[in-house]
């Protein structure tokens, strides 16, 4: 699979491969997550409303346009406005993965958490995939007031955390994407399991030196 994702059928096969594997191994659940891709006209295919990533079907794909726009199939999921403002924002971006990941939604819940940057580059591979974690303010799901600062946030980070809900990662591919948010998940995992002793996190010249280009 290209970068661009120009083969609809081929585009439609990776998110179901790829959904099914985030759902078996337990990285979201029941009817949570989603997941994009944006193919060569432009236009974005995304799971539907309601759909479990560990039953959804090919056909069960609904497109939308740049603007979140409903084209065709299903009605995208109720999130689709998030995908959409990072595709806007990021041209580079051909694939976005929003999960409810255990970990990272119980980061996205604590008080003390930095909202310039949710997690520590506790190692090479989290530096390397993800970077910096900006932490957005609650919205409820669905709620697109939360569109914009979404849309300005991607232009400078292709990660975030939504706030007492889960992360949001964009990527030049869909096995990109899916990777970063798995090595957040993992980071997330490190983060808690630190909790009440002193991590040594990369140092700032070493966070730097391996940070992500951006897609």
């Amino acid at each position: 699979m290209t970068a661009t994702h120009a083969d609809e059928s081929a585009a439609r096969a990776l998110i179901v491969r790829t959904a099914r594997s985030l759902f078996m191994r337990g990285l979201t659940h029941g009817s949570t997550g989603n997941l994009s891709v944006r193919l060569s006209d432009g236009s974005l295919l995304l799971t539907s409303t309601g759909s479990s990533l560990g039953t959804v079907e090919e056909a069960q794909l609904s497109r939308t346009d740049l603007s979140g726009r409903h084209l065709d199939g299903p009605r995208p999921t109720k999130e689709a406005f998030l995908h959409a403002a990072f595709y806007r924002a990021r041209p580079g971006a051909h694939a976005v993965v929003h999960l409810h990941s255990t970990h990272a939604a119980a980061v996205s819940c604590l008080d003390d958490v930095n909202p310039a940057d949710a997690l520590p580059p506790l190692t090479a591979y989290y530096a390397m995939r993800v970077g910096t974690l900006p932490l957005l303010p609650y919205h409820a799901p669905g709620d697109n007031a939360l569109e914009p600062l979404a849309e300005q946030t991607a232009r400078t980070h292709h990660a975030v955390l939504l706030a007492n809900h889960g992360p949001v990662i964009a990527g030049a591919t869909l096995e990109q994407a899916a990777d970063a948010i798995e090595e957040l998940e993992e980071t997330a995992k490190l983060h808690l399991l630190l909790r009440g002793h002193t991590p040594r996190p990369l140092t700032p010249e070493q966070a730097a030196a391996l940070a992500p280009t951006s897609p």
